[in-house]
Protein backbone atom coordinates (compact mmCIF):
# COMPACT_ATOMS: atom_id res chain seq x y z
CA UNK A 1 0.00 0.00 0.00
CA UNK A 2 1.30 3.80 -0.88
CA UNK A 3 2.52 5.45 1.90
CA UNK A 4 0.02 8.64 2.33
CA UNK A 5 0.32 11.68 4.73
CA UNK A 6 -1.60 11.61 7.99
CA UNK A 7 -4.40 14.03 8.56
CA UNK A 8 -4.05 15.92 5.50
CA UNK A 9 -6.65 16.14 2.96
CA UNK A 10 -5.02 15.78 -0.52
CA UNK A 11 -2.70 12.61 -1.56
CA UNK A 12 -0.59 14.49 -4.07
CA UNK A 13 1.30 17.73 -4.11
CA UNK A 14 1.71 17.85 -8.11
CA UNK A 15 2.39 21.56 -9.22
CA UNK A 16 -0.05 23.32 -11.69
CA UNK A 17 0.46 22.87 -15.40
CA UNK A 18 -2.28 25.70 -16.66
CA UNK A 19 0.71 28.57 -16.39
CA UNK A 20 3.35 26.41 -17.51
CA UNK A 21 5.55 26.38 -14.36
CA UNK A 22 8.29 24.69 -14.48
CA UNK A 23 8.20 21.57 -12.18
CA UNK A 24 9.89 21.16 -9.02
CA UNK A 25 12.57 18.10 -7.51
CA UNK A 26 13.41 17.63 -4.38
CA UNK A 27 16.60 17.35 -3.08
CA UNK A 28 18.21 13.74 -3.75
CA UNK A 29 18.77 13.47 -0.09
CA UNK A 30 15.36 13.67 0.88
CA UNK A 31 14.83 11.02 -2.14
CA UNK A 32 17.52 8.60 -0.61
CA UNK A 33 15.13 9.28 2.70
CA UNK A 34 12.20 8.92 1.04
CA UNK A 35 13.21 4.97 0.21
CA UNK A 36 14.31 4.02 3.50
CA UNK A 37 11.61 5.93 5.68
CA UNK A 38 9.78 3.33 7.97
CA UNK A 39 6.09 3.43 8.26
CA UNK A 40 4.12 7.02 7.76
CA UNK A 41 5.97 9.62 5.57
CA UNK A 42 6.92 12.73 8.04
CA UNK A 43 4.15 15.03 9.12
CA UNK A 44 4.18 18.42 6.95
CA UNK A 45 4.39 21.15 8.67
CA UNK A 46 2.28 24.49 8.55
CA UNK A 47 3.83 27.43 7.40
CA UNK A 48 2.78 31.36 7.15
CA UNK A 49 3.97 34.06 5.36
CA UNK A 50 2.61 37.57 5.56
CA UNK A 51 0.92 39.06 2.35
CA UNK A 52 1.08 42.61 2.10
CA UNK A 53 -2.01 43.48 -0.07
CA UNK A 54 -3.06 46.66 -0.92
CA UNK A 55 -6.42 46.63 -1.01
CA UNK A 56 -9.02 43.48 0.87
CA UNK A 57 -12.29 43.73 -0.68
CA UNK A 58 -12.68 41.58 -3.61
CA UNK A 59 -15.70 42.12 -5.88
CA UNK A 60 -17.14 40.02 -8.08
CA UNK A 61 -20.29 40.25 -10.62
CA UNK A 62 -21.16 36.71 -10.85
CA UNK A 63 -24.82 35.87 -11.44
CA UNK A 64 -24.63 32.76 -9.74
CA UNK A 65 -23.20 34.35 -6.00
CA UNK A 66 -25.79 36.77 -3.97
CA UNK A 67 -23.07 38.69 -2.41
CA UNK A 68 -20.99 41.21 -4.43
CA UNK A 69 -18.05 41.95 -2.64
CA UNK A 70 -15.90 39.86 0.45
CA UNK A 71 -12.51 39.71 2.63
CA UNK A 72 -10.23 36.67 2.63
CA UNK A 73 -7.93 37.04 5.47
CA UNK A 74 -5.92 34.29 4.62
CA UNK A 75 -4.96 32.40 1.50
CA UNK A 76 -4.57 28.83 1.52
CA UNK A 77 -6.72 26.85 4.16
CA UNK A 78 -5.05 24.11 6.90
CA UNK A 79 -9.07 22.50 6.94
CA UNK A 80 -7.39 20.56 3.44
CA UNK A 81 -11.16 19.77 2.51
CA UNK A 82 -10.49 17.87 -0.10
CA UNK A 83 -13.16 19.01 -2.65
CA UNK A 84 -12.16 22.56 -1.93
CA UNK A 85 -12.86 24.66 -5.11
CA UNK A 86 -10.05 27.41 -3.82
CA UNK A 87 -7.40 24.85 -4.42
CA UNK A 88 -6.40 25.82 -7.72
CA UNK A 89 -5.65 29.58 -6.17
CA UNK A 90 -2.29 28.27 -5.34
CA UNK A 91 -1.19 27.61 -8.31
CA UNK A 92 -0.94 31.55 -8.79
CA UNK A 93 1.88 31.40 -6.56
CA UNK A 94 3.99 28.58 -7.65
CA UNK A 95 2.89 26.36 -5.48
CA UNK A 96 0.87 23.06 -5.92
CA UNK A 97 -3.19 22.82 -5.41
CA UNK A 98 -2.61 19.68 -3.12
CA UNK A 99 -0.51 19.76 -0.14
CA UNK A 100 1.09 22.91 -0.92
CA UNK A 101 -2.66 24.72 -0.21
CA UNK A 102 -3.03 22.78 3.41
CA UNK A 103 0.45 23.64 4.51
CA UNK A 104 1.98 27.33 2.93
CA UNK A 105 -0.55 29.86 4.10
CA UNK A 106 -0.64 33.31 3.59
CA UNK A 107 -1.96 35.73 6.25
CA UNK A 108 -3.06 39.74 5.86
CA UNK A 109 -2.37 41.06 8.72
CA UNK A 110 -3.49 44.65 7.34
CA UNK A 111 -6.41 43.76 6.48
CA UNK A 112 -8.57 45.64 9.05
CA UNK A 113 -7.05 49.17 8.45
CA UNK A 114 -7.16 48.25 4.63
CA UNK A 115 -10.94 47.35 5.26
CA UNK A 116 -10.82 50.52 7.46
CA UNK A 117 -9.79 52.68 4.43
CA UNK A 118 -12.18 51.21 2.08
CA UNK A 119 -15.17 51.64 4.06
CA UNK A 120 -14.22 55.25 4.77
CA UNK A 121 -13.47 56.05 0.83
CA UNK A 122 -15.99 58.66 -0.71
CA UNK A 123 -18.65 57.46 -2.28
CA UNK A 124 -18.29 53.88 -0.98
CA UNK A 125 -22.14 52.24 -1.12
CA UNK A 126 -22.47 49.60 2.00
CA UNK A 127 -23.63 46.11 1.30
CA UNK A 128 -23.30 42.83 2.83
CA UNK A 129 -19.55 41.93 2.83
CA UNK A 130 -18.88 38.08 2.53
CA UNK A 131 -16.19 36.35 4.53
CA UNK A 132 -14.98 32.64 3.95
CA UNK A 133 -16.40 32.62 0.38
CA UNK A 134 -12.48 31.72 -0.81
CA UNK A 135 -11.39 30.00 2.33
CA UNK A 136 -12.32 29.45 6.00
CA UNK A 137 -11.71 32.72 8.16
CA UNK A 138 -11.69 30.49 11.33
CA UNK A 139 -9.48 28.07 10.25
CA UNK A 140 -6.59 27.07 12.94
CA UNK A 141 -3.89 30.19 12.63
CA UNK A 142 -7.37 32.51 13.29
CA UNK A 143 -6.59 31.67 16.81
CA UNK A 144 -3.04 33.40 16.85
CA UNK A 145 -3.83 35.25 14.24
CA UNK A 146 -6.47 36.88 14.80
CA UNK A 147 -7.60 38.74 11.25
CA UNK A 148 -10.92 37.53 11.13
CA UNK A 149 -11.48 39.07 14.58
CA UNK A 150 -10.27 42.06 13.80
CA UNK A 151 -11.88 42.69 10.35
CA UNK A 152 -15.25 42.64 12.58
CA UNK A 153 -14.19 44.67 15.11
CA UNK A 154 -14.01 47.29 12.15
CA UNK A 155 -17.79 46.56 11.08
CA UNK A 156 -19.11 46.39 14.16
CA UNK A 157 -18.04 49.99 14.71
CA UNK A 158 -19.54 51.39 11.60
CA UNK A 159 -22.66 49.37 11.52
CA UNK A 160 -21.96 47.52 8.59
CA UNK A 161 -23.41 44.02 7.76
CA UNK A 162 -21.28 40.79 7.41
CA UNK A 163 -21.66 36.87 6.53
CA UNK A 164 -19.85 34.45 7.27
CA UNK A 165 -19.51 31.24 6.05
CA UNK A 166 -17.13 28.81 7.86
CA UNK A 167 -16.74 25.30 9.05
CA UNK A 168 -15.60 26.02 12.45
CA UNK A 169 -17.11 26.43 15.52
CA UNK A 170 -14.65 28.88 16.50
CA UNK A 171 -16.77 31.47 15.30
CA UNK A 172 -18.84 31.69 18.56
CA UNK A 173 -15.04 32.97 19.88
CA UNK A 174 -16.49 36.11 18.43
CA UNK A 175 -19.87 36.30 19.88
CA UNK A 176 -19.21 39.28 21.92
CA UNK A 177 -19.22 41.24 18.69
CA UNK A 178 -21.84 39.14 16.36
CA UNK A 179 -24.45 38.85 18.81
CA UNK A 180 -25.07 42.73 19.38
CA UNK A 181 -24.39 42.64 15.43
CA UNK A 182 -27.45 40.38 14.85
CA UNK A 183 -29.48 42.36 17.24
CA UNK A 184 -29.29 45.31 14.82
CA UNK A 185 -29.98 43.39 11.62
CA UNK A 186 -25.93 42.89 10.73
CA UNK A 187 -24.64 39.73 10.70
CA UNK A 188 -25.55 36.27 9.50
CA UNK A 189 -23.30 33.13 10.08
CA UNK A 190 -23.40 30.25 7.80
CA UNK A 191 -22.30 26.69 9.09
CA UNK A 192 -21.02 24.42 6.69
CA UNK A 193 -22.31 20.24 7.57
CA UNK A 194 -21.23 17.87 5.00
CA UNK A 195 -21.63 15.01 6.75
CA UNK A 196 -22.74 13.75 10.45
CA UNK A 197 -20.31 10.06 10.15
CA UNK A 198 -16.88 11.21 12.06
CA UNK A 199 -15.05 8.92 9.72
CA UNK A 200 -16.32 10.24 6.84
CA UNK A 201 -15.56 14.27 7.83
CA UNK A 202 -12.12 13.28 9.09
CA UNK A 203 -11.37 11.69 5.22
CA UNK A 204 -13.39 14.37 3.59
CA UNK A 205 -12.38 17.39 5.92
CA UNK A 206 -9.59 16.14 7.70
CA UNK A 207 -8.47 19.42 9.89
CA UNK A 208 -11.94 21.17 10.11
CA UNK A 209 -13.26 20.49 13.42
CA UNK A 210 -16.08 17.51 13.63
CA UNK A 211 -19.90 17.74 12.95
CA UNK A 212 -20.60 17.83 16.75
CA UNK A 213 -18.87 20.70 17.58
CA UNK A 214 -20.35 22.71 14.61
CA UNK A 215 -23.53 21.81 15.34
CA UNK A 216 -23.02 22.68 18.98
CA UNK A 217 -21.95 26.01 17.39
CA UNK A 218 -25.14 26.46 15.15
CA UNK A 219 -26.44 25.83 18.80
CA UNK A 220 -24.64 28.63 20.38
CA UNK A 221 -25.03 31.41 17.93
CA UNK A 222 -28.71 30.47 17.66
CA UNK A 223 -28.91 30.70 21.74
CA UNK A 224 -27.32 34.09 21.46
CA UNK A 225 -29.57 35.57 18.42
CA UNK A 226 -27.71 35.09 15.66
CA UNK A 227 -29.20 34.11 12.74
CA UNK A 228 -27.64 30.71 11.85
CA UNK A 229 -28.08 28.70 8.77
CA UNK A 230 -26.21 25.07 7.66
CA UNK A 231 -24.41 24.99 4.00
CA UNK A 232 -24.59 21.26 2.59
CA UNK A 233 -21.95 22.18 0.44
CA UNK A 234 -20.97 19.77 -1.52
CA UNK A 235 -22.64 16.61 -1.82
CA UNK A 236 -21.01 13.98 -2.84
CA UNK A 237 -23.00 11.35 -4.90
CA UNK A 238 -22.09 8.00 -3.40
CA UNK A 239 -20.24 9.26 -0.50
CA UNK A 240 -22.50 11.76 1.45
CA UNK A 241 -25.77 11.93 -0.16
CA UNK A 242 -27.35 9.33 1.94
CA UNK A 243 -27.19 11.62 5.01
CA UNK A 244 -29.44 14.80 2.82
CA UNK A 245 -32.24 14.18 5.36
CA UNK A 246 -29.91 13.43 8.69
CA UNK A 247 -28.37 16.69 8.15
CA UNK A 248 -31.01 18.85 7.81
CA UNK A 249 -32.93 17.21 10.81
CA UNK A 250 -29.68 17.55 13.38
CA UNK A 251 -29.25 21.48 11.79
CA UNK A 252 -33.54 22.49 12.29
CA UNK A 253 -33.13 20.63 16.19
CA UNK A 254 -29.53 23.08 16.70
CA UNK A 255 -31.89 25.81 16.02
CA UNK A 256 -30.66 27.26 12.44
CA UNK A 257 -32.94 28.71 10.21
CA UNK A 258 -32.07 27.67 6.97
CA UNK A 259 -30.34 25.45 4.64
CA UNK A 260 -28.72 25.25 1.71
CA UNK A 261 -26.73 22.55 -0.52
CA UNK A 262 -24.67 22.47 -3.68
CA UNK A 263 -23.59 19.48 -5.42
CA UNK A 264 -19.63 18.79 -5.42
CA UNK A 265 -17.76 20.75 -7.84
CA UNK A 266 -14.39 20.25 -9.29
CA UNK A 267 -12.47 23.34 -11.19
CA UNK A 268 -9.22 22.67 -12.91
CA UNK A 269 -6.65 20.89 -10.50
CA UNK A 270 -9.38 20.00 -7.91
CA UNK A 271 -10.34 17.62 -10.56
CA UNK A 272 -7.33 15.00 -10.77
CA UNK A 273 -6.95 15.78 -7.07
CA UNK A 274 -10.32 14.28 -6.16
CA UNK A 275 -9.87 11.32 -8.06
CA UNK A 276 -6.78 10.39 -6.40
CA UNK A 277 -8.34 11.02 -3.02
CA UNK A 278 -11.14 8.57 -4.34
CA UNK A 279 -8.87 5.41 -5.31
CA UNK A 280 -6.84 6.36 -1.84
CA UNK A 281 -10.24 6.43 0.19
CA UNK A 282 -13.29 4.80 -1.68
CA UNK A 283 -11.59 2.30 -4.08
CA UNK A 284 -14.53 0.10 -3.36
CA UNK A 285 -17.02 3.17 -5.56
CA UNK A 286 -14.98 5.74 -7.15
CA UNK A 287 -15.95 4.64 -10.39
CA UNK A 288 -18.94 5.50 -9.60
CA UNK A 289 -18.84 8.65 -7.83
CA UNK A 290 -17.20 9.77 -10.79
CA UNK A 291 -19.75 8.65 -13.31
CA UNK A 292 -22.39 9.91 -11.37
CA UNK A 293 -20.68 13.51 -10.82
CA UNK A 294 -20.04 13.90 -14.75
CA UNK A 295 -23.68 12.74 -15.30
CA UNK A 296 -24.48 16.04 -13.33
CA UNK A 297 -21.84 18.00 -14.87
CA UNK A 298 -22.67 17.47 -18.41
CA UNK A 299 -20.40 14.66 -19.29
CA UNK A 300 -17.43 15.91 -18.05
CA UNK A 301 -15.37 16.65 -14.37
CA UNK A 302 -16.54 20.00 -14.20
CA UNK A 303 -19.22 22.72 -15.75
CA UNK A 304 -17.69 26.17 -15.11
CA UNK A 305 -20.57 27.59 -17.03
CA UNK A 306 -23.06 30.14 -15.30
CA UNK A 307 -26.58 29.53 -14.15
CA UNK A 308 -25.38 25.39 -14.15
CA UNK A 309 -22.36 25.40 -12.46
CA UNK A 310 -24.13 25.63 -8.90
CA UNK A 311 -26.98 23.28 -9.60
CA UNK A 312 -26.25 20.62 -11.74
CA UNK A 313 -27.99 19.36 -14.64
CA UNK A 314 -29.55 15.75 -15.18
CA UNK A 315 -31.35 13.10 -13.68
CA UNK A 316 -29.25 12.97 -10.48
CA UNK A 317 -28.96 16.35 -10.38
CA UNK A 318 -32.80 17.09 -9.87
CA UNK A 319 -32.96 14.15 -7.68
CA UNK A 320 -30.90 15.61 -4.99
CA UNK A 321 -32.81 18.93 -5.40
CA UNK A 322 -35.90 16.73 -4.68
CA UNK A 323 -34.70 15.17 -1.90
CA UNK A 324 -33.49 18.23 -0.14
CA UNK A 325 -36.27 20.44 -0.71
CA UNK A 326 -38.83 17.84 0.53
CA UNK A 327 -36.58 17.51 4.02
CA UNK A 328 -35.92 21.21 3.96
CA UNK A 329 -40.07 21.84 4.13
CA UNK A 330 -40.50 19.08 6.64
CA UNK A 331 -38.36 20.44 9.08
CA UNK A 332 -38.78 23.77 8.42
CA UNK A 333 -35.68 25.20 6.97
CA UNK A 334 -36.66 26.10 3.40
CA UNK A 335 -38.46 30.08 4.42
CA UNK A 336 -35.71 32.40 6.10
CA UNK A 337 -32.86 33.93 4.03
CA UNK A 338 -30.48 36.01 4.91
CA UNK A 339 -31.88 39.49 4.86
CA UNK A 340 -29.22 42.03 6.52
CA UNK A 341 -29.66 46.34 6.55
CA UNK A 342 -27.63 48.45 4.94
CA UNK A 343 -28.81 51.49 6.21
CA UNK A 344 -27.25 51.82 9.55
CA UNK A 345 -23.75 52.44 8.27
CA UNK A 346 -21.80 55.08 9.41
CA UNK A 347 -17.99 55.62 7.83
CA UNK A 348 -15.37 54.62 10.00
CA UNK A 349 -13.71 57.32 12.02
CA UNK A 350 -10.73 58.93 11.16
CA UNK A 351 -9.09 61.20 8.35
CA UNK A 352 -11.39 59.81 5.68
CA UNK A 353 -14.54 59.07 7.59
CA UNK A 354 -14.12 62.86 8.43
CA UNK A 355 -15.31 63.49 4.95
CA UNK A 356 -19.28 62.45 5.59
Amino acid sequence: MAKTRAIRGATLNRESARFNLPEREADGDWLDDRNTVDGELPPLRTTVTIEKPRTILTRNHSPDIAFDRSVNPYRGCEHGCIYCFARPSHAYHDLSPGLDFETRLFAKPDAPALLRAELGKRGYVCKPIAFGTNTDPYQPIEREWRITRGCIEVLAECNHPITITTKSDRVTRDLDLLAPMATKGLAAVMLSITSLEPRVAMTVEPRAPSPAKRLAAVRRLADAGVPVFVSMAPVIPAVTDHEIEHILEAAAEAGARGAFFLPVRLPHEVAPLFRAWLETHFPDRAGKVMAVIQSIRGGRDNDPNFHTRMKGQGPWAELLRTRFHIAAKRFGLDGERMRLRTDLFRPPAGPQGELF
